[in-house]
Parts: structure tokens; sequence; C-alpha cells
């Protein structure tokens, strides 16, 4: 299809995995859906959150051109727990405010 006025071009992500990440490129016709964007692919989001630039949205949102249609994983674990047990791991003087201390100097500064 030949860009035009009845044509709008899209960006699919999604990740299928950790430190995956697979985007596909669209071109819609004026008037297309987030789900006929899916439908377009030939991706399934059976179960996961679907969103535009990061806002979680219905298939039946209007896309507008430019726009980055995702596929949301479920979070295997909560942030603030991970944030714990990365601070828990490397201890509380190798990172923050502590992590570079001038020789001879009073602790925090």
């Amino acid at each position: 299809m030949a860009e035009g006025q009845g044509a709008l071009q899209v960006t699919l992500a999604r990740s299928p995995g950790p430190g995956q990440v697979e985007e596909l490129q669209l071109q819609l016709p004026a008037g297309a859906t987030l789900g006929d964007a899916l439908q377009a692919a030939g991706w399934s989001h059976e179960g996961q959150a679907v969103g535009v630039w990061g806002r979680v949205g219905e298939p039946g949102q209007l896309l507008q051109p430019g726009d980055r249609v995702e596929i949301y994983r479920p979070l295997t674990v909560d942030p603030k727990e991970a944030r714990r047990t990365r601070f828990a791991r490397q201890g509380a003087r190798t990172s923050g405010l502590f992590a570079k201390r001038r020789p001879n100097s009073k602790p925090g500064y």
C-alpha cells in the first residue's frame, strides 16, 4: 500500500521473553484500531494487556500515524521486592550515596 492520505504507519512491539524484543512496522488503512493492528501482525494477546506508547488501551482504540502498539507481559517479580533483593546482595556500602566516598571523609560525604 502506498503511503498517502488513506494509510497510517504504526510500529508493533512485544517482548516474548526476558531480554527479547520484537518490532514490526505496519501500514494500515485510516481508521484502524489497536485490535486491527494486532490482527494484521498475526500476534495473539490473549491474557496480556495491550496499549499505545506505554498506556494501556482497548482493542477498539483508534490509532494515529506513528503510534507504537505494545503487548505487555505480566510482571513475574514485584519491582519493590526485586530492588530489596538487589540492594541486600550488593550491600549498603557499594550502592547509592555511599558508593563513591573520598578517602578519609566523613560517612555520607
